[in-house]
C-alpha cells in the first residue's frame, strides 16, 4: 500500500513539474514570437454581395422546380446584361462632355461608380487588443476608399482599460476626420470604452437588445496590509512625489490618497464625459453619464443610438445598390507560436477567476 502512495506521491510530483515547464517554455515563446507577427499578416477581403448570392442561389435551388428554376437565372443574366449596357453607355456619354482624361476619370470614378461599403470587425477585451488589427485595416481602406463609401464597423465591447479604448476611439476618428461615412453597428455590447468608441461614429445602429451606455469609470483593488500585520510582515514602498502612489495592495492606505484616488477617477469621467459631447451633440450628458446601462430601443430614446437594426439587416438593406466588402486583418502563426498563445490564454483564465473569486469575496 505504500507502495502505492510514494508511486502516487512521485507522480503528482512529476506531473506539476512538467505542468510548470510547459507554462515557462509557452510564456517564453509566446514572447519572443510577439515581435515577429508583424511580418507574418495580411489583409483579407470577401465581396459580401457574392456571398450572399451564392446562398440566394442555392436556396433557389432547392425549393424551386427545374423550370423555374432555369428562368429565374435567365432573368438574372438579362437582367445583369442591361445593366452593364446602360452603364456603358451613361459612361460613354460622360466621357464625351469631358476634354481633361484625368477629369474625364475622376468624373466616372467618383460619380457613375457604384458605392462602396467596407465592413471590419472589432471584439474588444478589457486591454483592447485587437486594436491593433483594427489600425491595420482602416489604414488598408483609406488607401482605396473614395468620398461616396462607407465604413461600417461591427463592434462587440464591456469596455476596459481607458488609455486602450482611447486609443481605438482614435483609429475610428482617422475615418470621420477624411469625412467618410462611418457606421459603427452594436449587435450585443457597446459599454464603457466600447461606447467610446461607438460615439465617434455618423451612425450607431443597434439591435433591440444590445447594450448600451456603461459611460463611468471604476477601479478595486484588495488590500491586505492587515493580514501582513497580523503576521508580522513588514512592507516598505519608497516613492518621490506626493502622489507618485495613492493606494497600495500591501502598504497602509490613508484617507489623503484615497481621496487623490478618488479625484482622478472624477477627472477621468468628465474627461469621458466632454468626448462623448463632442461626437454627439445632442445626448443629455448628465443624464446618461450615471454608470447605467440601457438596451437598444431604450438607449435610442436617450440619443445614444440612432437606429434600431441589427448588423445583418443593415447590411443586407446595403447589399442592394452597393458593393460590400469585408476586411479583416489575418496574422498566420507557427506552431510553437499556437502553444505559447494557448499556454497563455489558459494560465489568464485560471487568473481571470482566482481574481473574480477574491472580488466575490471581499465585496459580498
Amino acid at each position: 500500500m505504500e507502495f502505492f502512495i510514494e508511486y502516487g506521491l512521485f507522480l503528482a510530483k512529476t506531473v506539476t513539474f512538467l505542468v510548470a515547464i510547459v507554462v515557462l517554455v509557452g510564456f517564453i515563446i509566446s514572447a519572443g514570437m510577439k515581435n515577429q507577427q508583424d511580418e507574418k499578416g495580411h489583409i483579407e477581403v470577401k465581396k459580401v454581395n457574392e456571398k450572399y448570392e451564392d446562398m440566394l442561389h442555392i436556396l433557389k435551388a432547392s425549393i424551386l422546380d427545374e423550370s423555374d428554376l432555369k428562368e429565374e437565372e435567365k432573368k438574372r443574366k438579362k437582367t445583369e446584361k442591361e445593366e452593364k449596357k446602360a452603364a456603358k453607355k451613361k459612361a460613354k456619354e460622360k466621357s464625351k462632355q469631358v476634354k481633361n482624361e484625368v477629369a474625364e476619370y475622376e468624373v466616372v470614378e467618383d460619380k457613375e461608380s457604384k458605392p462602396r461599403v467596407f465592413v471590419a470587425d472589432f471584439v474588444g477585451d478589457i486591454k483592447a487588443s485587437a486594436t491593433e488589427e483594427l489600425r491595420r485595416v482602416i489604414t488598408a481602406i483609406l488607401a482605396v476608399a473614395r468620398k461616396n463609401d462607407e465604413i461600417v464597423v461591427r463592434l462587440e465591447s464591456p469596455g476596459g482599460m481607458v488609455h486602450s479604448y482611447g486609443l481605438a476611439s482614435s483609429q475610428l476618428a482617422r475615418i470621420t476626420s477624411k469625412n467618410l461615412s462611418l457606421t459603427v453597428c452594436v449587435d450585443k455590447v457597446a459599454a464603457s470604452g466600447g461606447y467610446m468608441m461607438a460615439c465617434v461614429a455618423n451612425k450607431i445602429v443597434a439591435a433591440p437588445f444590445a447594450v448600451i451606455g456603461s459611460i463611468g469609470v471604476v477601479a478595486q483593488l484588495p488590500n491586505f496590509h492587515k493580514l501582513l500585520k497580523k503576521n508580522n510582515i513588514e512592507y516598505e514602498m519608497l516613492t518621490a512625489g506626493e502622489y507618485k502612489r495613492t493606494l497600495t495592495m500591501f502598504g497602509e492606505n490613508t484617507d489623503k490618497g484615497r481621496k487623490k484616488f478618488v479625484e482622478d477617477l472624477e477627472d477621468t469621467h468628465v474627461l469621458f464625459k466632454e468626448f462623448i459631447t463632442d461626437h454627439r451633440e445632442n445626448i443629455n450628458i448628465d443624464e446618461i453619464a450615471t454608470g447605467e446601462i440601457w438596451f437598444g430601443k431604450r438607449a435610442l430614446e436617450k440619443n445614444l443610438v440612432d437606429d434600431i437594426q441589427t448588423s445583418d439587416e443593415y447590411l443586407l438593406d446595403k447589399i442592394q445598390n452597393s458593393d460590400v466588402f469585408e476586411v479583416s486583418y489575418i496574422q498566420k502563426k507557427s506552431v510553437a507560436e499556437k502553444l505559447g498563445i494557448s499556454v497563455e490564454a489558459s494560465v489568464e483564465r485560471v487568473v481571470s477567476n482566482w481574481w473574480q473569486k477574491l472580488n466575490n469575496k471581499i465585496f459580498s
